[in-house]
């Protein structure tokens, strides 16, 4: 399963990499690939400067070897080995008016000391962050994800969009990071879902993935802005980069294993503002934002 689904997200990553490239226009992906010392490596693809995306990464990992104790003692285990492998993306446009985009898949195996599989699980999702609020781009990203989570089980949708409401959440400022998506984690095996069954699933929501965002970029990428508009979504960034260092698993797994640090915080956008006590004009569309974002919305049935 491992070598199936890391061949899986090889071909992902040219996938997404080759699209975005066409809808930037001028930007092309950097490659690094690099190595972990205690096993494994990577494929990173960052773009900056872009006509479209100001930054972002599309990239991939493979990592093994002895789980680190704080790691250990997360997952409630002892004297255990690992491999871990997955696609992560995060998109930062240019335009105020294009959201920022997070996606990732990833599957995870435990081990004992005789290299038997004790433990495994897939895991992965994708959400929108927008600065300013279209609602039809939200009600489009979410039909995507459904219509994805249909294929392989009528409740899936529903259940893991309110695991993404609950993720996605910035505690500290009682928000949300921006409108959701789907989120799962520790999919396992049961009686009535085997591993390939998640496996169909998981690689069914990331082939989706292309469509849910990319028609949107298309719509919003050549509205015009201001300074005002940037200033607002630099703001709105800084929440983003709140949520990464504070709350974020795969930040702090990342962290844990020494993973690359430069891959790791790929995610955070090239400018960002922090503005003391900062408050939106009351009836803004900036305000309007906000609004939206202090409790989970149903965009598929929303009137």
């Amino acid at each position: 399963m491992k070598d199936r689904f890391y061949n899986y997200i090889l071909e992902l990553q040219d996938t997404i990499t080759s699209k975005l490239e066409e809808v930037d226009g001028k930007a092309k992906f950097q490659q690094d690939v690099w190595e972990r010392p205690e096993g494994g490596g990577g494929r990173t693809r960052v773009i900056e400067n872009g006509d479209v995306f100001e930054k972002g990464g599309v990239n991939i990992s493979a990592v093994h070897g002895e789980l680190p104790e704080s790691m250990q003692q997360y997952f409630g285990v002892t004297d255990a080995n690992f491999f871990a492998c997955g696609l992560s993306l995060v998109l930062h446009p240019k335009n105020p008016m294009v959201p920022t985009v997070h996606a990732n898949w990833r599957y995870f195996e435990l081990y004992d000391q005789k290299g038997n599989i004790v433990d495994s699980w897939f895991g992965g999702g994708q959400d929108l962050t927008p600065y300013y609020l279209f609602e039809e781009d939200a009600v489009h990203f979410h039909q995507v994800c459904k219509t994805a989570c249909d294929k392989h089980h009528p409740e899936y949708y529903d259940f893991y969009k309110k695991k993404c409401d609950a993720y996605f959440w910035n505690a500290h400022r009682d928000e949300a990071r921006g409108v959701g998506g789907l989120f799962f984690d520790y999919c396992k095996s049961t009686d009535t879902f085997s591993m390939q069954d998640w496996y169909a699933f998981v690689t069914e929501v990331g082939n989706s993935f292309l469509e849910s965002y990319v028609p949107i970029v298309e719509k919003r990428k050549h509205l015009t802005y201001t300074d005002a508009n940037r200033t607002w979504q630099e703001i709105r960034r800084g929440r983003y980069v709140e949520f990464n260092l504070v709350h974020d698993k795969g930040t702090l797994f990342g962290l844990k294993t020494n993973g690359r640090i430069e891959s790791i915080l790929m995610s955070l956008p090239p400018h960002v503002q922090w503005v003391y006590d900062h408050h939106p004009e009351k009836g803004s569309d900036e305000e309007k934002l906000l609004n939206v974002l202090k409790k989970p919305v149903d965009w598929i049935n929303i009137s």
